[in-house]
């Protein structure tokens, strides 16, 4: 039975309050990817505002849970980012329509997803400069996350303590990642193979930077931006392969 109706079943039989253990075994059977953590990560970005019992234990409403069906169900089915389900989410609460949604056919796949951020990568590289507050605020996310991301060596400042376009893209890359329950921990394999890469396209261009020729050391700076841009596709490649021969 799909969660709307469960939900709707609670509200005939009272509105009784849930704990969040009852709502995460209202929501598995559609969303069997759910956690105790995704939910609170969910209630910490305001998508759901649970009670609390005087002992601060939650207490969740059949409103709650269809406000939670529906965010789970715009990030697996429209890959929409939580600022857009929350914007639907506040039009639906004013009696108003919420904007439309993409249509399947509009999605891009991981390949032009992998092109697209290659793309805003090398733009945002340039003349970028954000302070800590900057950062956190530019990738919607909290201080002790950036705490957590930089602990794991995912972000880094710069030696002034700032941080470039290239960390604000990777920020909003995590964020984004934690929308979908996957935590700093999880992305450690990312980053190890992402220096993998690093150490394999430096090995091709080292010789080249080195050379007294200043064409020929820019030509190592163009080979390395084209070496890292295959270097992304095809692992967007081997994803999407790997996806399709599970499904």
């Amino acid at each position: 039975m799909p969660a709307s109706r469960r939900a709707g079943e609670a509200r005939r039989r009272g509105d009784e309050l849930l704990s969040i253990g009852a709502v995460l075994a209202f929501l598995r059977d559609d969303f069997p990817e759910v956690t105790i953590s995704k939910i609170r990560f969910l209630e910490a970005e305001g998508l759901v505002e649970p009670q609390r019992t005087p002992s601060g234990y939650r207490k969740f409403s059949s409103a709650d849970l269809e406000r939670l069906a529906y965010v789970l169900r715009m990030q697996r089915d429209h890959y929409l980012p939580l600022r857009v389900i929350r914007e639907h989410l506040d039009a639906i609460e004013r009696g108003e329509q919420p904007p439309a949604l993409p249509g399947a056919e509009a999605r891009p796949g991981p390949l032009e997803e992998a092109d697209r951020e290659l793309v805003a990568g090398a733009a945002a590289a340039g003349g970028v400069r954000l302070g800590r507050a900057e950062l956190i605020a530019a990738a919607e996310a909290q201080e002790r996350e950036l705490v957590e991301w930089e602990a794991y060596g995912l972000v880094q400042s710069g030696p002034d303590g700032g941080y470039d376009g290239e960390a604000l893209q990777i920020a909003r890359l995590i964020a984004e990642l934690g929308r979908f329950g996957l935590e700093p921990r999880h992305l450690r394999a990312m980053k190890a193979a992402a220096d993998r890469e690093v150490a394999l396209v430096d090995q091709v261009v080292a010789p080249l930077r080195r050379h007294r020729n200043p064409q020929t050391r820019a030509h190592a700076e163009a080979t390395a931006r084209e070496l890292a841009t295959l270097s992304v596709r095809l692992h967007a490649a081997m994803v999407q392969a790997g996806l399709r021969a599970r499904s």
